[in-house]
């Protein structure tokens, strides 16, 4: 008797938990329900399903599955050419760079358009790889002037200085981003140009700020290349110049 009493109070207690836990549950949706249409009120219009960037997304790399899922949105805050279906972007490369949470727009997967360079007349423009730790940290930019070393095995030689700056792989995408630099392309004279070429294929170049790193005015020439200069790059490498190396020929 007392056995089949506590069944039945137990069941009944059940039920009373069974009770709150849905009331409960229903207090939370309508609240839901009300932020909802308060945010709605606020902002205007409906909310629309966009494809939103999981992560940063680098310009350049080709987005994949995991890079993107899909929230909702605000439709009167949505920038213009938001993204709505995933298969719109997926395998996709991006003109640009994307930030984590950003809305995923058709303007980020445009053609990006070639950079124009405006090089100063008696240059020419000439670009060396470099990485973010060789440019400064990535604060190099377009319009500066920057002396420019080649170092090696046996010896560091400053092979322009005060080059400008014409652009780097960080202005294609408009952002700083840390460790994007990959590339510094100079105005430099013709004669300069060619030792830059060489220097690149074997050599570590460094790019060093003076303290007026502003850019110069655009006609005004690159300072003259200090005398000797073939044979202290040499002596980076640890080899003889080509005049050197041809005499020795000779002399055999």
């Amino acid at each position: 008797m007392k056995k089949g009493r506590s069944l039945a109070v137990g069941l009944a207690c059940a039920a009373a938990c069974a009770l709150c836990v849905g009331a409960f549950m229903a207090q939370v949706g309508e609240q839901a329900e009300r932020a909802r249409a308060e945010a709605l009120d606020r902002y205007g219009g409906d909310q629309l399903e966009v494809c939103v960037a999981r992560r940063d997304i680098a310009s350049g790399e080709v987005v994949d599955e995991g890079a993107v899922e899909t929230r909702l949105w605000v439709a009167d805050l949505l920038p213009e050419g938001a993204i709505t279906a995933r298969a719109d972007v997926v395998g996709k490369q991006a003109s640009a760079a994307i930030l984590k949470g950003e809305a995923l727009t058709s303007r980020r997967f445009g053609s990006a358009a070639a950079p124009s360079l405006d090089v100063p007349a008696g240059l020419v423009a000439v670009s060396v790889p470099a990485r973010e730790v060789q440019a400064v940290g990535g604060a190099l930019q377009a319009g500066m002037r920057a002396d420019v070393y080649a170092t090696g095995a046996q010896a560091t030689e400053l092979l322009v200085p005060r080059a400008l700056v014409l652009a780097t792989s960080t202005d294609s995408s408009g952002l700083l981003a840390a460790g994007a630099v990959e590339w510094v392309t100079l105005a430099v004279a013709p004669s300069a140009a060619q030792e830059l070429v060489a220097a690149a294929q074997g050599l570590d170049i460094y790019f060093v700020l003076p303290a007026d790193s502003g850019g110069d005015p655009p006609d005004s020439p690159d300072p003259p290349a200090p005398e000797g200069r073939e044979d202290r790059i040499a002596a980076a490498w640890g080899t003889a110049t080509a005049p050197q190396a041809a005499g020795e020929q000779d002399d055999l």
